[in-house]
């Protein structure tokens, strides 16, 4: 009876992992459509900006779409790690949300539509998303020391 709960078990696993990874590829896929459309649609965004007269509505357009981008790039290299190590880093989704976050800042600065508190407000994330994202790198190099030195013994 007991092995037949561990089998059990061992195939609802499986299954389990099957399905993240089924849905994990789905993700990726989508995200890649994303980036691939978004970079064409911002080439022929280009023939828009050089032939506009006023350049300064479709520059911010053309800078919200570029950091937009680099948002979608982090993502599925989050998810493309994810493949590889079984387990999401946070360094990536880290960085993904200060890009985040800057596309905001600069879009609003920009547009000079922020306030001063609004300003010190997204200073301060980012300075803890800068924080976090340092201390994930030295957790993470200390954890592949760590493997590094129990597997030479």
């Amino acid at each position: 009876m007991k092995l037949e709960t561990t089998s059990m078990k061992e195939r609802l696993l499986l299954v389990l992992e099957k399905t993240i990874a089924a849905v994990f590829a789905a993700i990726i896929v989508v995200l890649t459509l994303g980036v691939v459309i978004g970079t064409v649609r911002l080439f022929i965004n280009l023939g828009t900006l050089a032939a506009s007269g006023g350049v300064t509505g479709q520059y911010l357009k053309t800078i919200s779409d570029v950091l937009t981008l680099f948002i979608l790039v982090e993502l599925t290299r989050s998810l493309v790690d994810y493949f590889s190590e079984n387990r999401l880093r946070l360094t990536f989704i880290v960085d993904a949300a200060i890009v985040f976050v800057l596309r905001e800042i600069m879009i609003k600065l920009f547009e000079h539509k922020i306030s001063t508190e609004e300003l010190y407000a997204l200073s301060a994330l980012l300075f803890v998303m800068g924080a976090l994202r340092i201390a994930s790198v030295l957790v993470y190099q200390r954890e592949k020391q760590m493997t590094a030195e129990n597997s030479r013994r």
